[in-house]
């Protein structure tokens, strides 16, 4: 395997792998993030209960895991619980993490089959002990897998991510395993827990809603953003296409003059 950013080992290896992308996908994003928004919205415009657009959210989600990974981009996360999502009604909480457990049992096999690494970010510890034990089988069965790496966020957020990194790196610090001089960005995101994932290069909102909601705060410095009215659980395969065929129109400048960006004229 090759090394990450981080200096860990990149759990996506295409080495001797012939890609065969659409003819329109000429320069896709490695990385694509995804808030899914609007699931109660859609159910209470069909006058449904909210679980119901729940349900239709996870059609959705299977229809772009499987695009992603026809496409060959090999990084997917995906905002599915909020941090600040627990304040909502028990009941629905409840129906959500039953939707989970029901979605790792019935995915599982085509994870194996096409090669997709499984990976939780969030706090774990606030989830109930069935979803723990069945996130942690799912990792356990789909490490070794190389080809895609789909992260669910499960009780995110992402002051909440930073904080815990302050503290670990804080606590080497404290033990004299690092040196404060030693800390720089690359030290620093090697203590979030999205340490074996690249940054975003493509953040997706569906429903309207145009702001990042807690969501990977630090790894969003110079993500492009992609916002769309459309629903989440009408979100279908030509929509992310669209998505990322606007992408690939941007000039990715990371701070730098047009000038200095190879390809523009000076």
């Amino acid at each position: 395997m090759r090394m990450s950013r981080t200096g860990q080992k990149d759990p996506v290896t295409r080495e001797g792998v012939s890609v065969a992308r659409p003819s329109w996908l000429r320069n896709p994003p490695r990385h694509v993030a995804i808030i899914m928004d609007g699931n109660g919205r859609w159910a209470r415009k069909r006058h449904m209960p909210r679980i119901v657009g729940h349900r239709a959210g996870a059609t959705a989600v299977r229809t772009i895991v499987t695009a992603t990974r026809s496409w060959e981009i090999p990084y997917l996360t995906l905002y599915a619980f909020s941090w600040e999502n627990w304040s909502r009604p028990r009941q629905e909480v409840d129906a959500l993490m039953g939707l989970l457990e029901e979605y790792i049992d019935r995915e599982i096999r085509t994870m194996m089959e096409r090669e997709i690494r499984f990976f939780v970010v969030g706090d774990r510890a606030r989830l109930p002990s069935s979803v723990r034990s069945k996130i942690a089988w799912a990792e356990r069965e789909t490490k070794d897998n190389g080809r895609m790496v789909l992260t669910l966020a499960l009780s995110y957020s992402g002051r909440e991510e930073i904080v815990r990194a302050v503290q670990r790196l804080a606590e080497d610090v404290q033990k004299d395993r690092l040196d404060p001089d030693q800390i720089s960005e690359t030290v620093f995101s090697q203590y979030l827990e999205t340490s074996i994932l690249p940054p975003p290069d493509l953040l997706i909102r569906t429903s309207g809603e145009v702001r990042i909601s807690n969501f990977l705060l630090w790894q969003l410095a110079y993500t492009e953003m992609y916002f769309t009215p459309t629903l989440w659980p009408d979100f279908r395969e030509e929509d992310f296409r669209q998505a990322i065929e606007d992408f690939q129109e941007r000039r990715r400048r990371f701070g730098k003059a047009d000038e200095d960006i190879e390809g523009l004229p000076g």
